[in-house]
C-alpha cells in the first residue's frame, strides 16, 4: 500500500514545526498583550483544535496565573447570548479558521469587547477576518481528515506564545530544540500499544498537567481512525468512576512529562499494573515505549504526539481501514 496521507503528514511535523519557530510572529502578537491588562482568557476550539486549547490553558494559568475558561460557541449560536467579556484575551484556535459556529463566537466575543486572537492555518479565513490579532500555525496543506501537524502546530504556537508573552525563557528553550526532538521521534516504535489495541472493545489514554491536551487528542484519533471508542482522563480523574470500566481487556496508555505532576502518574501506573491491567507507559521509571528522555515538560507531550500518531496510522492499515478517510468524516479543505 503507498503512502498515506496521513503518514506523510506525520513526517512533516518537524519541518512544519521548525517553520513557524522561526518566523517569531508569536513574539510580536505577544508583544500586544499585558497579564496586568487582561483579566482573564477565554479559549474557543472544537476537536483537535481544542486539544490544543486545552495545552494552551495550562501554559496560560502555569506560566501568567490568568483564570481561563473554555467558550460554548452554542451559547452564543443556539441560545443567543453574548458574553461579556470586556477586555479579555479570546483565542481561537481552528485549522481551517472556517468552522461557523466558532467563527460567530469569535464575532460575539469581540463585540464584548474582548481583544481577540486567531491561531489558524489560514490566516484569510473568516475567523482570523474577525479576529483583531492572527497568529499563523503554518502547518501547510493538510489532506487527511485525521489531523496531525495541524494539531502539534497548534499546540506549538500557543506555547511560543506564552513564552514570549510571560518571558519564559526555559519554556523557549524548550522549544528551541523541539523540531529535532520531533524528528528523533519519529523513528520511536510504538508498535507494542499498538498490539495491546488489536482486540480491546475499548482503550483508555491517561495523563495530566501539560500532557492532558495530548492525552485527549491521542483518545479521539483512535476513535477516528481505529473506531475504537477510547476515552482520555486526567491521571486523578482515572482514580475515581472511570477507574470501575477499566478492565484487562481495555488497555490504558499512561504519558509522564517530568514536572510536579510525575509522581501522580506513576502511582498510577503501579497500581494499575497490580491490579493485573495492561498499561503502556511513556516517560519515567515505569515507562515501556521507548522515549527520547526527560525534555522540557511542555513540549514532550507534543513530541509524544508523534509516535502515538504513527502507531494509530499503522495499526488503521493492519485492519484494512483508511486513515485518510474515516468512515462518515469529511475534511474541511485547508487553503494553504
Amino acid at each position: 500500500m503507498s503512502a498515506t496521507f496521513m503518514s506523510r503528514e506525520i513526517a512533516e511535523i518537524p519541518q512544519a514545526a521548525a517553520r513557524l519557530l522561526a518566523t517569531g510572529e508569536a513574539t510580536r502578537i505577544a508583544q500586544a498583550l499585558s497579564p496586568e491588562t487582561i483579566p482573564f482568557v477565554v479559549l474557543c476550539g472544537r476537536g483537535s483544535s481544542g486539544h490544543a486549547g486545552v495545552a494552551l490553558r495550562y501554559l496560560i494559568e502555569t506560566r501568567l496565573g490568568l483564570p481561563v475558561s473554555a467558550s460554548a460557541p452554542s451559547v452564543v449560536t443556539g441560545y443567543a447570548r453574548p458574553p461579556r467579556v470586556k477586555g479579555a484575551l479570546f483565542v481561537v484556535v481552528s485549522q481551517s479558521g472556517r468552522s461557523p459556529d466558532l467563527v460567530a463566537a469569535t464575532r460575539a466575543a469581540r463585540a464584548g469587547g474582548a481583544l481577540t486572537l486567531a491561531l489558524v492555518n489560514d490566516p484569510d479565513s473568516p475567523a482570523a477576518r474577525a479576529s483583531d490579532l492572527v497568529l499563523p500555525i503554518l502547518a501547510g496543506p493538510e489532506r487527511a481528515v485525521a489531523a496531525t501537524k495541524t494539531v502539534t502546530n497548534s499546540m506549538i504556537a500557543g506555547a511560543a506564545l506564552v513564552a514570549a508573552w510571560a518571558g519564559d525563557r526555559d519554556l523557549a528553550d524548550g522549544l528551541a530544540v523541539l523540531p529535532e526532538r520531533l524528528d528523533r521521534a519519529l523513528a520511536l516504535d510504538w508498535s507494542a500499544w499498538g498490539a495491546d489495541l488489536e482486540a480491546a472493545p475499548a482503550a483508555f489514554v491517561t495523563g495530566r498537567g501539560h500532557g492532558l491536551g495530548t492525552v485527549r487528542e491521542i483518545a479521539l484519533k483512535l476513535a477516528e481512525t481505529l473506531r475504537l471508542p477510547a476515552l482520555g482522563y486526567s491521571a486523578a480523574e482515572l482514580r475515581h468512576g472511570p477507574r470501575a470500566s477499566v478492565s484487562a481487556g481495555t488497555p490504558v496508555l499512561a504519558l509522564r512529562q517530568a514536572d510536579a505532576v510525575a509522581d501522580g502518574i506513576d502511582d498510577l501506573v503501579r497500581d494499575l499494573r497490580r491490579d493485573g491491567l495492561r498499561v503502556q507507559a511513556c516517560g519515567g521509571p515505569a515507562g515501556t515505549l521507548p522515549w527520547l528522555g526527560d525534555g522540557h515538560p511542555a513540549c514532550d507531550p507534543i513530541a509524544m504526539l508523534v509516535p502515538a500518531y504513527r502507531a494509530i496510522e499503522a495499526e488503521a492499515r493492519r485492519r484494512g481501514l483508511d486513515p485518510d478517510a474515516p468512515a462518515g468524516l469529511t475534511k474541511v479543505t485547508e487553503t494553504l
